[in-house]
């Protein structure tokens, strides 16, 4: 089971001492993967811009020899309206996007590189040719896509293939166990929430992976002082919270964990991204691997709704 370690608040929200803390806990832990992104986090930065989180694990690489070889690097590029980047999956956009993302990161590639957010200004075959260009460069190992419809998605791949270069096998979208109500909108305007559609297509191409961000609902789950959206008020919630709550008691795991195992031992490849801020997070987060669902208690938290 791979539970991902979401850095988005690094440099911002918690300063880089804490933020090194965070990423030895998580590494010392048996974890592989970090997941940033070149506009992380300017709507948190005095000065209006991003690339704190990467900046920051750039230097935690940097202050670690031989840790670039144990971790695995999954950034973004291609948010319009980001400062930085105004003109989203454009090619000369995403070809400056990705050098500031590998300076600030300290390394010459990553293993996972995502178009961002959907440009529907940009023609989609420039859009795949130039990350096509970078796998061919041996700058990305991977391409990824988040934040895009399914239809958009199979589209791309289909032009990747036909001018061989490589396509996306990964797609990042919110995902949790508590289902908002569809056509109520998330407080994150920018979110798009997986669908039937996704997992249908998943099943169908077994090459695609799922990462699921957003996992524990900025801490829904489990703190008072985080209440759910008014997108998850609804009947099927407390239902799916019941039985959750049974799980949790039956494995002695807490509400998050059994989350996570739900969310990353399931039939189809989903790997769970978890945002943290602190050590009793991470700690959390990486015990969820630990947390075996049986056939049964599968079934039953799928049942709920």
């Amino acid at each position: 089971m791979t539970i991902v370690l979401g850095a988005l608040a690094f440099g911002t929200r918690i300063d880089e001492a804490q933020s090194f803390d965070l990423l030895d806990q998580y590494l010392d832990l048996g974890g592989e993967w970090i997941d940033t992104a070149d506009n992380y986090a300017f709507w948190m930065h005095p000065s209006g811009r991003g690339g704190q989180s990467e900046t920051v694990i750039g230097r935690w690489l940097s202050k670690r020899p031989g840790v670039r070889d144990r971790v695995r690097i999954s950034t973004k590029g291609g948010a319009m309206g980001f400062p930085d980047n105004p003109d989203g999956l454009s090619a000369g956009a995403l070809t400056a996007a990705f050098a500031g993302s590998l300076e600030r990161l300290q390394t010459d590639r990553v293993e996972l590189y995502w178009a961002h957010i959907e440009d529907r200004s940009v023609p989609l075959e420039e859009t795949v040719t130039t990350l096509g260009g970078f796998v061919a460069d041996g700058r990305a190992a991977r391409l990824g896509v988040s934040n895009h419809p399914t239809w958009r998605v199979e589209q791309a791949r289909n032009i990747a293939a036909s001018l061989d270069v490589a396509g996306y096998s990964a797609v990042q979208l919110r995902w949790s166990y508590l289902q908002p109500l569809p056509g109520v909108a998330l407080p994150q305007s920018g979110h798009v929430h997986a669908t039937a559609e996704t997992f249908d297509y998943l099943r169908s191409h077994d090459d695609v992976s799922l990462w699921a961000y957003n996992t524990l609902l900025d801490g829904g789950y489990t703190r008072a002082d985080r209440p759910l959206p008014d997108a998850y008020d609804h009947p099927g919630t407390a239902r799916r919270l019941t039985v959750l709550d049974e799980v949790a008691a039956e494995t002695g795991a807490t509400r998050n964990q059994v989350v996570l195992s739900w969310l990353a031992g399931g039939p189809l490849p989903i790997l769970p991204i978890v945002g943290v801020t602190t050590a009793a997070q991470v700690a959390e987060a990486m015990g969820a691997r630990d947390v075996v669902l049986t056939a049964e208690q599968r079934a039953r938290l799928d049942r709920a709704a």
